[in-house]
């Protein structure tokens, strides 16, 4: 099994900045994708960010210029820089990677959501 933990969720006043990581753990062989979710109250689960094996990004575009998503693949791990922030960004962040446990065998797998609150 693969278990994703993240870290660095919390409240913030806006303009400021937060770091959210997600590590994972358990049999890996190698993790494709790696991305960052939102889910607000209310509203549907968006894609915020996306980086590949290659390191190719993709950002939604209400994150464009605030948020920088990168990858630590000794360690596992994604992150996600997040500056300037709104109070529009106020949601559960979760990561989301797909994995191969074996060669040619993915699959997805989610963090537990970090509370990311910007409010003055």
């Amino acid at each position: 099994q693969v278990q994703l933990v993240e870290s660095g969720g919390g409240l913030v006043q806006p303009g400021e900045s937060l770091r959210l990581s997600c590590a994972a753990s358990g049999r890996i062989f190698s993790i494709n994708a790696m991305r960052w979710y939102r889910q607000a109250p209310g509203i549907e689960r968006e894609l915020v960010a996306g980086i590949t094996s290659g390191d190719s990004t993709n950002y939604a575009d209400s994150v464009k210029g605030r948020f920088t998503i990168s990858r630590d693949n000794a360690k596992n791990t994604v992150y996600l820089q997040m500056n300037s922030l709104k109070a529009g960004d106020t949601a559960v962040y979760y990561c989301n990677m797909i994995v191969e446990r074996t060669p040619g065998y993915e699959f997805q797998y989610w963090g537990q959501g970090t509370q990311v609150t910007v409010s003055s």
